[in-house]
């Protein structure tokens, strides 16, 4: 048989391993233990891209195109890769799993000679077959012609069975070898290939691994995962071909430029650095790392960012199990730690964070200028203690970074989140320095990593009050804010014409077109619609430039303005209120009286105007309001001492009567004219209408509404001014009955309450009128209408004169009825008054009537009266109160002789003695019974007129009370009667049918008259 060829010295090195396992069988477990620990640790599910990183350490030293082709087929996986073949001391290598024979190749990827470790997980036999032999570098066996045994193809391969045997034949090792299930170390052991695998052509070495079952499906998900990453890990690769079971693909890469590689079509651009290690940074770190100190990073980025898939991990220079969740792909020479999935903490690492961060600076450039570039700013939180510490060295770089437009740096720049043309515009100009253009998000948290200064809308335009622009560069920016939110722009800067007002000044615009001052905010603002604002400039108006004017100012509150709304500006106002002090009178008077011309105003429409100063006849300045026309009825009922004058011919001329009256001149009476009256506020001088004794009006109206939670409100008031100096009230009256005077006095003013009702009181007008003597010289409220049908009020109040209409004299107070009196506040005290007036005659048969409404009055309030009107046997006389009774029985009359008795309807009598202060009758009479009665029964006869009469009676021959002889009495609670007129009497008392006295009096004289008279009875009702 011949002997397999060893040209890797695989016996010897099995043979030291052995020897060294039995003289000490603790180093068998600890090389057990150790490639167990690889195999499941630090190179678990590692094995592709550990293939991977020996195929580009191969080309590395070769100094060739690397090119891998992995292929899985029949649950076997191949690895055929370019460049330098399998030689001894790679082997030697790869079985004694830290003792690399690349720790001289500054350049290689693997370090430690352990990744191999990671096919232990998927096989238990793996092969390599090279085409040359290597024991001695660069030095081939054979020709290299042809695969297979003596073809030039030598190879090495590991098996966990001969593993085994060659250990359980050990001394020593038995009982270990079964303590651990059989588990062996592996890659300890390895034999010279008799059949080594097959070289593809094209290739120079082959890993063959026959996978256990349980494996196939983890690599097969690692070849779907190999991808671009792979590539730029490992920048020795040109190409990987993947054959999983007949499916190819191959990832190329092309290397041409030195910032960019080309993966399958897609651009990546890179951002690399590299140097020397200093060693101060190598202090901590293992011996074999300290020989070579050299660091490299590298960022890649594709055009279209990271595809799907990608592992967001850090490369060391493969992959790590550190997050890194930046959208950038990092391949760095990170010291690991010894499970080789995280990096080791230390000044190297520390060293590293910033060098990455410094390239990842240069990374960004690729899209510096545009505004994709803020996909590539990390956020604040990282996916993990590394990813955290790249974030805060990159973030800290930003701001002075010159990534943004014009290679601007993010601590110079400005980001403004506006419409993009007003952007443009201010870009445009150079107004705002270090503006991005539009595109850029203002908001953007990753502009605020890079040092971008944010600025509001509402501050930019509050800046652009300093600049210094034509009237038409305005209408330009306003244009660009047309979209923009109209709380940013309640300052926005307006150029005014010449002639605006001198408050809010805050620069000037350019003198085109005669453009005056710049002021903040358009609210208020006038632009000019049917009116000449050259004509207005003693006016102090603020009038839009002609070349600024826009849609936009509209909607932010400027002004239309016809005549009437400049007229409604607050600085024609403010003109008409000072026009005494202005030192051109003449000219406010005539820009005013212009607008108002031009407006139609209406007199009373606009009551402030009665302020505007103006010429009268006799040379001085009067108020609009004080002054009148020559023809005005006005200068015949006003007192002598009225402050009128008569408005000056020459203006009156060049006006005419129309817009002077509109103005306040008077014609007639003033109209004062308001809305949403406050009557709380009149009431407590807290508002004013400029009215005479406005706050007792409001006063009087408040009482009739009643308590309110909030305070009523009048939507529309008028009244009537200056009725306090008027003298000729005959002449006044007349005047004030027609239009347009007549509305005022006869329409009650409506208050509006906040739970929506409405409510009517008495106009100011009529109001006052009802209280001043204008009506003959007294109060209208002292007169009734002339022949009104309610005669209860003759004697108390005069007829009205003649020659005012009845709707005019009751708006005036001038009363209509008694109960119309009773219902007002103070009528029963006025009624009371007159009846205690011994000038005022009421006849009999009046006064009952009225004692009786008085004390039906409801709400009755009055003061105890010193005289009252009473009757005195039988005569109506006026009385002093303390003298007078209230009589409250019949039975009492005859023990009343010459006493003044207030006599009311039955019922009221102490209701009104309550209201009198007076006692009752009954209460002064002692009412001492002095005879006997004999019980007898009531007549059938009275009790069928009176059903609810009283079974018996005491009857008297003669019934004598207090010493007199009475027909009747009830006043002890008893029935007493003498003949039938008394008893008739006191059952109808008794029963409360008093009316029907008579009646039962004829039935008890003659009982047999009942049905008659019950007829007759029918008649009457």
């Amino acid at each position: 048989m011949n002997e397999t060829p060893d040209p890797f010295g695989t016996r010897e090195l099995r043979d030291r391993v052995l020897r060294a396992w039995a003289e000490s069988p603790a180093r068998f477990r600890e090389d057990a233990n150790t490639e167990e620990d690889h195999a499941l640790g630090g190179y678990r599910d590692r094995v592709v891209i550990e293939l991977a990183q020996n195929a580009a350490d191969a080309a590395t030293r070769a100094g060739v195109p690397g090119r891998l082709r992995l292929t899985l087929r029949d649950g076997v996986l191949t690895a055929a890769n370019t460049g330098a073949p399998l030689d001894a001391s790679g082997v030697e290598a790869l079985s004694t799993l830290r003792a690399s024979a690349k720790r001289d190749e500054t350049d290689a990827v693997g370090r430690f000679g352990v990744g191999f470790a990671a096919v232990v997980a998927v096989t238990d036999a793996p092969a390599i077959a090279s085409r040359r032999p290597a024991d001695r570098p660069g030095e081939g066996v054979g020709d290299g012609s042809a695969d297979g045994p003596g073809g030039g193809v030598v190879g090495v391969e590991w098996s966990l069975a001969r593993a085994r045997e060659l250990v359980r034949g050990m001394p020593g090792l038995a009982d270990e070898l079964e303590r651990r299930a059989g588990q062996v170390p592996l890659l300890r052991l390895p034999f010279a290939s008799a059949d080594p695998p097959g070289v593809p052509d094209g290739f120079d070495t082959v890993v063959r691994l026959p996978l256990r079952d349980a494996a196939v499906n983890g690599v097969r998900r690692q070849l779907a995962q190999a991808g671009p990453a792979l590539m730029l890990a490992l920048p020795a690769l040109e190409a990987v071909e993947i054959d999983d079971g007949g499916t190819v693909r191959t990832i190329t890469a092309e290397r041409g430029a030195p910032d960019a590689v080309t993966i399958d079509g897609v651009v990546w651009h890179t951002a690399e650095a590299h140097g020397a290690v200093p060693p101060e940074l190598l202090a901590d770190r293992p011996t074999e790392e300290r020989s070579r100190p050299v660091w490299q990073v590298r960022w890649a980025l594709p055009e279209g960012g990271l595809p799907d898939g990608t592992p967001a991990v850090v490369h060391a220079p493969t992959p790590s199990d550190e997050p890194l969740d930046l959208p950038a792909l990092l391949v760095a020479s990170f010291p690991l730690a010894p499970d080789r999935r995280h990096v080791a903490p230390g000044p190297l690492t520390d060293f590293l964070v910033d060098q990455a961060a410094a390239a990842y600076e240069t990374l960004l450039r690729v899209r510096s200028g545009t505004p994709p570039l803020l996909d590539l700013v990390p956020g604040p939180v990282g996916a993990g203690e590394l990813d955290a510490r790249l974030r805060r060295a990159v973030l800290e770089r930003l701001p002075e970074a010159p990534l943004l437009p014009h290679r601007t740096r993010g601590r110079d720049a400005v980001a403004l989140d506006a419409p993009p043309a007003f952007v443009d515009l201010l870009a445009e100009d150079g107004v705002l320095p270090g503006l991005l253009p539009p595109g850029w998000p203002a908001r953007s948290p990753a502009l605020a990593a890079l040092g971008v200064r944010r600025v509001e809308l509402a501050d930019v335009i509050d800046e652009l009050a300093a600049v210094d622009r034509e009237p038409a560069w305005w209408h330009r920016v306003y244009g660009t804010l047309a979209g923009a939110a109209t709380d940013d722009l309640g300052a926005l800067p307006v150029p005014l014409a010449d002639g605006g007002g001198d408050d809010d000044r805050v620069g000037h615009a350019g003198r085109v077109g005669h453009a005056g001052r710049v002021v903040r905010g358009p609210r208020g603002l006038l632009i000019a619609d049917e009116v000449d604002p050259a004509g207005l400039d003693a006016l102090g108006l603020r009038f839009v430039h002609p070349g600024a004017v826009h849609p936009l100012l509209v909607r932010l509150g400027a002004v239309e303005a016809g005549p009437r709304a400049v007229l409604a500006d607050p600085a024609v106002r403010a003109a008409v209120e000072g026009s005494f002090q202005d030192e051109d009178p003449g000219a406010v008077a005539e820009a005013v009286l212009g607008l108002v011309s031009e407006a139609r105003i209406e007199p009373g429409e606009e009551p402030w105007l009665a302020d505007l100063a103006l010429p009268a006849e006799d040379g001085d300045l009067y108020p609009a309001g004080e002054l009148l026309l020559p023809g005005s009825p006005l200068r015949g009922l006003m007192a002598d001492d009225a402050p009128f004058g008569v408005v000056d011919g020459a203006t009156l001329e060049r006006w005419g009567p129309g817009p002077l009256a509109a103005a306040g001149v008077l014609d007639g009476f003033a109209l004062a004219r308001a809305e949403d009256v406050n009557l709380t506020g009149v009431a407590d001088d807290a508002e004013t209408l400029e009215l005479d004794d406005e706050d007792r009006w409001a006063d009087e109206a408040l009482a009739r509404i009643g308590p309110q939670d909030l305070p009523p409100l009048v939507p529309e008031f008028q009244a009537v001014r200056d009725l306090e100096l008027v003298e000729d009230w005959t002449a006044a009256l007349r005047l004030l009955a027609g239009p347009p005077w007549r509305a005022a006095v006869v329409e009650p003013a409506h208050v509006a309450l906040h739970d929506g009702r409405r409510v009517a009181v008495p106009s100011y007008t009529a109001w006052w009128l009802g209280r001043h003597p204008v009506l003959d010289g007294r109060r209208p409220g002292e007169f009734r209408l002339p022949g009104d049908g309610d005669d209860a009020l003759d004697g108390l109040y005069d007829a009205a004169p003649d020659g005012l209409d009845e709707h005019f004299l009751l708006a005036l107070g001038v009363r209509t009825s008694l109960l119309d009196l009773l219902d007002e506040p103070g009528g029963a005290q006025e009624l009371l008054d007159r009846l205690g007036d011994p000038a005022r005659t009421v006849a009999r048969a009046q006064l009952g009537g009225l004692w009786t409404a008085l004390a039906d009055a409801p709400d009755a309030a009055v003061q105890p009266p010193d005289r009252v009107r009473a009757v005195v046997d039988g005569e109506v006389e006026v009385v002093d109160a303390a003298d007078a009774l209230v009589l409250d029985g019949p039975d009492l009359l005859p023990l009343l002789a010459g006493q003044p008795l207030v006599i009311a309807a039955r019922g009221r009598d102490a209701r009104l003695a309550e209201l009198l202060d007076l006692p009752l009758a009954s209460d002064e009479v002692p009412g001492v019974v002095g005879s006997a009665g004999e019980k007898r029964p009531v007549p059938q006869a009275a009790r069928a007129v009176l059903p609810g009469a009283p079974a018996t009676y005491l009857a008297h021959e003669r019934l004598i009370v207090d010493g007199q002889e009475l027909s009747w009495w009830a006043g002890d609670g008893e029935v007493h009667a003498s003949g039938p007129a008394g008893l008739a009497r006191a059952l109808a008392w008794t029963t409360g049918n008093w009316p029907d006295r008579l009646l039962l009096e004829a039935v008890l004289r003659d009982p047999g008259s009942l049905p008659d008279l019950q007829a007759e009875s029918d008649l009457e009702s």
